[in-house]
């Protein structure tokens, strides 16, 4: 075969096409996805075991993104950080497992997450900022040599 025109072509029809769907609107795909997250979900119960899937580097289309979004539905949970950029973390309707999108200063979506976590990492301080914190507030409470008694009414 040295044309294009060489390359045979089958044309399916749509019957089995949609039989690849299961019943219920979920793609092969994306019950897979389902099936991990059901054993992260054990391994974390059991074991206390973190894990994330990076759904950018799946071969996902835009429907299979709506299907797995209305597959993990929404929480009750949602945080937006602004750090380097924005950053939405949403819990899903499933305990446990969090969507997690990071754009850049540009609004570009940079990552897209599913954690398997009691809270995402990226929510908590590091032991440094806490330190940090203590001294920031402690500076702020402590009376200053400078400033005049304080006289209460």
């Amino acid at each position: 075969m040295s044309r294009l025109t060489d390359i045979p072509i089958r044309i399916e029809p749509l019957a089995q096409i949609e039989s690849s769907v299961t019943p219920g609107g979920l793609g092969g795909g994306v019950r897979a996805i389902l099936f991990e997250l059901v054993g992260h979900l054990e391994r974390l119960a059991h074991e206390k075991t973190t894990a994330t899937i990076d759904l950018r580097s799946l071969p996902m289309g835009p429907q299979d993104r709506v299907e797995l979004q209305r597959a993990l539905g929404e929480g009750e949970v949602q945080a937006t950080v602004t750090a380097g950029g924005l950053s939405n973390i949403r819990e899903t309707h499933i305990p446990g497992i969090w969507w997690v999108e990071h754009r850049d200063r540009d609004g570009e979506l940079i990552a897209e997450l599913i954690e398997v976590t009691h809270v995402p990492e990226f929510l908590t301080s590091a032991a440094d900022e806490i330190a940090s914190g203590a001294r920031i507030l402690r500076a702020q409470i402590a009376p200053s040599a400078n400033a005049p008694p304080r006289v209460e009414n």
